[in-house]
């Protein structure tokens, strides 16, 4: 079978929200840093109208939903394909997370662990609070801005992570990590996203105001990769349900493309004749062999149930194993003198 590989962020704002670039200035954006599609998410509106083709750069629009009233802050969901205005049904995660799935939709939940800094009071956790839904396609694993958000302990560290701030982006959180092992380790079939949660604000802290994250960076920065059975041709109508209907099959991973590129990452299983990439179930005829392949050399894991049960240093790691589960692939690298998430795969589901 054929496989086509896209990049693209899945998580941007314009000013519909809170964001300063406008739809063609966020498709120039991620023109420069290389992407092939990118999905703007303003909050609790939907704009219609923007979806192009902007050059080679696929533009689609969701939207980013969240309740305004509730206090404090939860629940944002990563709504796509939906096609419709949902912020009316905001208060109601679960009513929300079934409509996006009537319409024919795929949701995320944005962001599901934070941490809030304490030295300026817009930049608070938003959790995901409501963990007895059912229906959603996946987490966004790792949301940029929300560790960057982490790292502004005090006024200083806000200054010198606002300048060097991949001095201080690791990974996702260990706490969204373990709630999505707990989450597969029961049954639950979760995919992974990441993203940059791009505004292109302007940050101030006394003397100090500048762009700390202009939207081209972000763009090079955490991504989401998806698998498809076509490539792209240009045509609206042809490539926006090959992108979405990636995002609901879990063909994803989630690459931090500023310390090396993660194009060409694969990982695949096998058990007799039967095939499988991320995100597809695997029926077992006797033992499955896994394979990964990173496009770099990294410290690559296997991970089942929240425990390594393999690991390799290099581009290559086979594991065979007779056990079911959902497998997933964790990849480090070093970088400025310490360890950093690269690559984490959305599952294998071994049955």
């Amino acid at each position: 079978m054929s496989i086509y590989e896209y990049a693209g962020n899945t998580h941007v704002h314009t000013p519909y929200s809170d964001g300063e670039a406008l739809h063609a200035e966020v498709a120039q954006a991620a023109t420069k840093a290389g992407l092939d599609f990118v999905i703007v998410t303003d909050h609790n509106v939907w704009v219609n109208g923007c979806e192009r083709h902007y050059g080679k750069l696929l533009l689609l629009v969701g939207e980013e939903v969240h309740d305004v009233r509730r206090q404090p802050q939860a629940n944002h969901l990563l709504a796509y394909n939906a096609e419709s205005e949902l912020a009316p049904l905001a208060s109601d995660p679960q009513r929300l997370i079934d409509e996006v799935n009537r319409r024919g939709g795929v949701c995320y939940l944005a962001h599901p662990y934070e941490q809030g800094s304490p030295i300026n009071p817009d930049f608070v956790a938003i959790p995901w609070a409501d963990w007895d839904v059912t229906g959603y396609t996946g987490l966004e694993i790792w949301n940029y801005m929300s560790e960057f958000k982490s790292l502004l302990r005090n006024k200083l560290a806000a200054v010198y992570y606002s300048y060097f701030p991949a001095q201080g982006i690791r990974g996702p959180f260990r706490a969204t990590l373990r709630q999505w092992d707990q989450l597969l380790s029961q049954g639950n079939r979760i995919a992974a996203i990441g993203g940059a949660d791009a505004h292109g604000a302007t940050f101030s802290l006394g003397p100090f105001r500048r762009v700390v994250f202009p939207y081209e960076y972000l763009f090079r920065c955490v991504n989401t990769h998806i698998i498809t059975e076509r490539p792209f041709n240009g045509r609206l109508e042809h490539d926006k349900p090959l992108v979405y209907d990636a995002l609901r099959a879990g063909h994803t991973w989630v690459g931090y493309d500023l310390l090396a590129s993660t194009a060409g990452f694969r990982f695949q299983a096998r058990s007799f004749t039967n095939q499988a990439i991320m995100g597809d179930e695997l029926a077992r005829a006797g033992a499955t062999k896994f394979e990964i392949q990173t496009p770099h050399s990294a410290d690559i894991r296997l991970v089942l149930n929240g425990q390594v049960v393999a690991r390799a240093r290099g581009k290559y790691l086979d594991y065979t194993t007779a056990g079911p589960g959902a497998y997933r692939v964790e990849a480090y690298r070093n970088y400025h003198s310490g360890r950093r998430g690269w690559i984490f795969s959305s599952p294998i589901y071994v049955t």
